[in-house]
């Protein structure tokens, strides 16, 4: 899997549907510099970096490169300390079309909803 998150997740797991959604399972990498910098002393994974792996993910389940078009009903619920809580639980329900992918998200860790997005994605040709 092709990522610019280098050493940021690994992607332990994963279970396809029958209605083809996805639920992935990833655990964060605490020692990454990112956290040393987001904050020091108190780590908290960045939105943007969350908003990534998803994209990540959905072009590794549906074996296309991504551009991101829109993002609606981003709600980041709860926050995220690689420390505490590493290991996320990710719903992709993706619909993918010739030209572009939609992918509805919820993040969760343990019982907790971290983030909640719809996301566009336009398919690109190599």
């Amino acid at each position: 899997m092709q990522t610019i998150l280098t050493d940021f997740y690994t992607l332990e797991s994963y279970e396809q549907a029958e209605n083809g959604n996805f639920t992935a399972y990833i655990t964060l990498n605490k020692d990454h510099d990112i956290f040393k910098g987001h904050f020091p002393g108190n780590p908290v994974t960045p939105g943007v970096c969350m908003m990534q792996i998803v994209k990540e993910l959905t072009e590794e389940f549906t074996s296309s490169k991504l551009f991101l078009q829109s993002a609606s009903n981003v709600k980041f619920m709860a926050i995220i300390n690689p420390f505490e809580t590493p290991d996320l639980k990710l719903q992709l329900d993706i619909n993918a079309t010739e030209n572009e992918v939609k992918v509805k998200n919820t993040t969760s860790f343990g019982e907790t909803i971290a983030l909640k997005m719809s996301v566009q994605y336009k398919k690109l040709t190599s």
